[in-house]
């Protein structure tokens, strides 16, 4: 299934360096980076399995490291309801296991999507920050999901926390955060003011000119194809079924030379009368071999 999506392309080389995830301006700042998985999104299945192998990736090259006072690095996942709709239980469980503990990692996750419910319990039960936008209820399952999204808050008793969801205006947000001891803040109705931004997407010409501009372009834009185990190995086999062949075509030159039409066999010329008497040697001592072979075996003897 995963060929079918395209893994052979997505996982070749050269491979993502989750390296390059983690760069700083020369001011200090950290960099932003966009992973556009636009068409990888298309088939769910390939990108769950993709954001499995990243944070696995980050969990065995990354060293622990506590609690810091910020991340070495957030990863926000747009769509987030992609990432598990059709992922099979054992790949869920991993992901349940990954964004438990890379925490200690000092790396951040953020899943993103229109609906609290489309995150399984099991992984949204592992994240402290929560950032809810407006909701709309407009039947009775998302009647519940609003419930449960104003459930999952910590009571704030200024606030209806139910009846602000469905409230909320454009770049307004429920917000809680943990603090210093690890709890829940109390809910807080907030304003989100970006720093800059704009709606709707950069057209190909922007995107292109920010692709351009990356420390790191040149580095993917060129598809290696190096030789697989597979050719290896294939490559392997054939040349040992090759060596077979020629062993076995060497018993024809011990015991005659090519057959001729009638089906008999020419000696092969070792100098006159002593080549023919070495090839009669040779052919009875394995003749009376083979006799021997069958009878052991007849009679349960070892072969």
């Amino acid at each position: 299934m995963l060929e079918e999506q395209g893994a052979n392309s997505f996982f070749g080389e050269p491979a993502l360096d989750v390296k390059d995830f983690m760069r700083i301006a020369p001011d200090g700042r950290g960099v932003i980076s966009i992973l556009a998985a636009d068409k990888l999104m298309e088939k769910p299945r390939l990108y769950s399995t993709f954001l499995l192998w990243m944070l696995t990736k980050l969990w065995q090259t990354l060293p622990e490291v506590g609690d810091q006072p910020k991340p070495k690095l957030v990863f926000f996942f747009d769509e987030a309801h992609l990432l598990f709709s059709e992922a099979p239980k054992a790949l869920l469980e991993r992901i349940e296991q990954v964004a438990r503990l890379i925490r200690s990692k000092g790396v951040g996750v953020y899943f993103i999507t229109q609906n609290p419910l489309d995150v399984p319990n099991t992984v949204s039960a592992q994240l402290g920050n929560r950032v809810q936008h407006a909701l709309r209820a407009f039947t009775p399952q998302e009647q519940k999901a609003i419930r449960a999204a104003a459930e999952t808050f910590r009571k704030n008793p200024g606030l209806d926390t139910e009846q602000v969801i469905k409230e909320l205006k454009t770049g307004e947000a429920l917000v809680s955060t943990l603090e210093n001891k690890g709890e829940p803040s109390i809910v807080q109705r907030t304003l989100i003011r970006p720093p800059q931004g704009r709606i709707g997407p950069v057209s190909p010409e922007e995107r292109r000119g920010v692709i351009e501009y990356s420390p790191v372009y040149g580095k993917y834009e060129e598809a290696v194809d190096r030789e697989s185990a597979h050719e290896m190995l294939t490559k392997r086999a054939d040349a040992a079924a090759a060596q077979t062949a020629e062993a076995d075509s060497g018993w024809g030159s011990i015991f005659g030379g090519p057959a001729q039409a009638g089906g008999k066999r020419q000696p092969t010329s070792f100098g006159g009368q002593v080549a023919k008497e070495v090839q009669k040697s040779i052919a009875r001592s394995a003749g009376t071999m083979i006799k021997n072979i069958i009878i052991k075996s007849i009679f349960g003897g070892r072969r």
